[in-house]
C-alpha cells in the first residue's frame, strides 16, 4: 500500500511535464504579445509646450510694446524738432497762409488744405470705382474672367508712384487741361461761383489733377480689401436671398454689406492712410505753390508730403527746418484723427445693431 497524506483523496493525474507542448497551454500568448510586454516602456521626453508658449507671449507682447515705443518715438522726436516753431507760431500757424523762408515767416494753411483736398477728391472718386470692381469680380463676372481682371488691378498696386507722376504730368496733365479744363471754363463763364471753382491757368496740373492721380493709385487698396470681405460673406445667406426673389443690388447692400461693413471701412482708411501719405506722385502734378490764390479745383497749391520732398534737404536749421517738423506733426496728428474716427465709426455702427436686435 502507498502512503497517503490525511485528508486529500488519491488523484491519477500525472504531473504536468516541462516538456509539454507550448501550444498546449491555452493561457500562453504569441511571442509578439510577449515581446510587447516584456520591451521596456519608452522614455517619455519632458514637456516644452508651456514654455514655448510662455516664450511666445513674451515675444509677442515684446512685438507689441516695441511698436507702440516706436510710435511714441515718432511723435516725440517730431515734437522735439518742431518745438522751435510750435514756440513762435502756435496755433497760427495751422491758420496762416504765408510761407516765407526769407524773411522766417511760416503758416502750414495752403499744404493742410492741399492734403486734405487731394485726398477727399481721391475718396470721392476711388471708393465709388472700388466698390463697383469688388462687386462685379464677386457677383457678377464670369469665372473665366475673374482672376485676370483681378491681377490686373492688383498690378496697379505695384507700379511706382513716381511713374505715376511722371505720366500724370506728361500725359494725364494736358488732356485734363485740353478736355475738361478748358470746355468747363468757357460753359461757367461769369458764372458766381461754377465759374470761381474752375478758375486757373489752363495748365492741367493742380488739385483736382492730383486727385485724381491719387484715386488711381489707391484703387487698386480699395477693390482688393472689399473684394476679399465681399467673398468672406457666408455663401448660404445670399443663396437665402436670391432664392426669395432679390436682386443682386438688393443682396449686397441688405446681406453682403451689413455683413462685411468693418471691412469695407477699413479698405476705405488703407486707401485715405494711403492718400495721405503718397509724395512722389502729388509733388509731380500739384503744382507747388505755397499760395492759394483761390480755391478753384484746378488751382496749383501743395501738400504736406510735397512741401517736405521739396525743401527738407536743403532747409537750414532752425526755425525753417523747424516748420517743416511742424507739417510732419500735423501730418501725424491727421493721420490719427482720421483712423480714430473710423474706429469710432465702427463702434457706433455695432451699438445701432444691438439696439436693432
Amino acid at each position: 500500500m502507498s502512503s497517503t497524506p490525511l485528508g486529500r483523496a488519491p488523484t491519477s493525474e500525472a504531473p504536468v511535464s516541462s516538456s509539454f507542448p507550448a501550444a498546449a497551454n491555452p493561457l500562453d500568448l504569441p511571442a509578439e504579445g510577449v515581446r510587447a510586454i516584456t520591451r521596456p516602456p519608452p522614455v517619455r521626453k519632458p514637456r516644452t509646450g508651456a514654455t514655448a508658449d510662455r516664450l511666445f507671449g513674451w515675444a509677442a507682447k515684446g512685438a507689441a510694446l516695441l511698436t507702440l515705443a516706436m510710435l511714441i518715438g515718432i511723435l516725440l522726436s517730431l515734437l522735439a524738432g518742431a518745438w522751435p516753431a510750435i514756440a513762435k507760431f502756435g496755433l497760427g500757424f495751422l491758420t496762416s497762409s504765408v510761407w516765407d523762408p526769407v524773411q522766417n515767416e511760416y503758416g502750414g494753411l495752403v499744404m493742410i488744405y492741399g492734403t486734405l483736398a487731394t485726398s477727399l477728391i481721391a475718396l470721392v472718386i476711388a471708393v465709388p470705382v472700388s466698390f463697383g470692381i469688388a462687386l462685379f469680380l464677386t457677383e457678377m463676372s464670369p469665372a473665366w474672367l475673374k482672376r485676370p481682371l483681378g491681377t490686373a488691378i492688383e498690378l496697379l498696386a505695384a507700379v511706382p508712384s513716381i511713374v505715376y507722376g511722371m505720366w500724370g504730368l506728361l500725359v494725364f496733365g494736358p488732356i485734363l487741361s485740353t478736355y475738361v479744363q478748358q470746355p468747363l471754363q468757357k460753359l461757367f463763364a461769369g458764372v458766381p461761383v461754377l465759374g470761381a471753382l474752375v478758375s486757373g491757368p489752363p495748365v492741367g496740373i493742380g488739385i483736382l489733377s492730383a486727385g485724381i492721380i491719387l484715386a488711381i493709385m489707391i484703387i487698386p487698396f480699395i477693390a482688393s480689401v472689399m473684394r476679399d470681405v465681399f467673398e468672406v460673406t457666408p455663401p448660404l445667406l445670399k443663396e437665402s436671398a436670391y432664392g426669395l426673389g432679390a436682386t443682386t443690388w438688393e443682396v449686397v447692400s441688405k446681406v453682403v454689406l451689413p455683413y462685411t461693413k468693418a471691412g469695407v471701412i477699413g479698405g476705405i482708411m488703407l486707401g485715405l492712410g494711403r492718400a495721405l501719405g503718397e509724395t512722389m506722385a502729388v509733388t509731380f502734378v500739384i503744382g507747388n505753390t505755397n499760395q492759394l490764390a483761390s480755391l478753384s479745383v484746378f488751382e496749383a497749391a501743395n501738400s504736406i508730403t510735397s512741401v517736405l520732398a521739396n525743401e527738407f534737404a536743403e532747409a537750414g536749421a532752425g526755425l525753417h527746418q523747424a516748420s517743416l517738423m511742424y507739417l510732419g506733426l500735423v501730418l501725424f496728428f491727421i493721420t490719427f484723427v482720421v483712423l480714430s474716427l473710423s474706429k469710432l465709426l465702427l463702434l457706433q455702427m455695432r451699438k445701432s445693431e444691438g439696439r436693432k436686435s
